[in-house]
């Protein structure tokens, strides 16, 4: 799964990953397969500062060119992908860099795992998309770890040391723009016979969907 800590669609579609996971797991068809999300690192605004600018004011130039009314429909429309899924959105705040945040999730995913790597991401995201709080921020990144069970004093030391790790990241973030990944969501399902690549906000069935033909084939 590539994976932007500041795009709307991505908290929507791991809400409906998360879903679809669990009801995949409870059906007959688990087993015949097991899925381990692993995430790989894509920037939507790899030229913001670190400190940030309004993520309103970031979305509503870039996006819609200055247009209230058309910020405006983005909003509710946004809000209304959410509600069903208990997102609360918020569209005040910073928009900024986050290449660190996408280090600090590199690292632990390499380290702890994919069941570490993925409450770090639904903290990242819950701070940023419905807490307004900055995408990368050294507190920021200590809170996702914490949530994530890391040993503070490790977490702190690694999230201070901003180059290690840095170069690794730049260059799978180059790797998913050489995989033709030029905008998230953007999730791959191996499979043994064949991948499976769905690109965009999805419902849960056509991801269940995915998953049981991944199943089936691999039995």
């Amino acid at each position: 799964m590539a994976d932007s800590v500041s795009h709307h669609d991505t908290l929507v579609v791991l809400r409906r990953a998360n879903t679809t996971l669990q009801q995949f797991h409870s059906s007959p068809s688990s087993s015949n397969a097991t899925f381990t999300t692993k995430f790989l690192p894509f920037q939507l605004y790899p030229s913001a500062p670190q400190a940030g600018e309004s993520k309103y004011d970031w979305y509503k130039k870039t996006k819609y060119a200055n247009s209230e009314e058309r910020m405006k429909m983005y909003t509710t429309l946004m809000s209304a992908y959410g509600a069903p899924l208990h997102i609360d959105f918020r569209f005040d705040g910073l928009v900024a860099n986050t290449l660190q945040a996408h280090r600090v999730l590199q690292h632990y995913q390499e380290e702890n795992g994919s069941e570490v790597a993925d409450k770090i991401v639904n903290s990242l995201y819950e701070q940023y998309f419905e807490q307004a709080q900055h995408p990368s921020s050294p507190e920021t990144l200590l809170k996702a770890t914490t949530a994530a069970g890391i040993e503070e004093m490790d977490a702190r030391k690694f999230i201070e040391a901003e180059d290690e790790g840095l170069q690794d990241v730049k260059m799978l973030v180059r790797e998913q723009a050489g995989n033709g990944v030029d905008s998230v969501p953007y999730i791959v399902f191996e499979g043994r016979r064949r991948d499976f690549t769905l690109e965009g906000a999805k419902e849960v069935p056509e991801y269940l969907k995915v998953l049981e033909q991944v199943a089936k084939e691999s039995s």
